[in-house]
């Protein structure tokens, strides 16, 4: 899904895969792998370099949907990590991080079957 997101957001903004490796700075090859969908887990990091040449959110790239953010248990979890004192933007940066891991598990569980 996510190859899938960053081919077809690749081509909405005019960029070669050449051209958003070079910028993203990953090679052309790992790119390609992950547009595929060959390369199925890749890190946050990557997914955070692209996402910032192709100026989207991770969200986007992640395919997060509004059904996933607004499950009560989501909602829980956020309420008691302000009550710890996260303040909001401490909060999203750790809202995309678990997005990103609970996207990976759910990738990774779908392909052992």
């Amino acid at each position: 899904m996510i190859g899938e997101n960053i081919y077809k957001i690749r081509r909405e903004k005019g960029l070669t895969l050449s051209e958003l490796a070079d910028r993203a700075g990953v090679s052309k090859s790992y790119l390609s792998n992950i547009e595929r969908n060959l390369k199925q887990n890749p890190s946050i990091q990557v997914i955070e370099k692209i996402a910032n040449v192709l100026e989207v959110d991770m969200k986007r790239l992640l395919n997060v949907t509004e059904e996933r953010r607004g499950n009560k248990e989501w909602n829980e979890f956020i309420n008691e990590l302000e009550s710890q004192g996260i303040n909001k933007r401490q909060l999203e940066e750790y809202r995309m991080i678990l997005e990103f891991i609970k996207w990976k598990n759910e990738h990774r569980n779908g392909t052992e079957s």
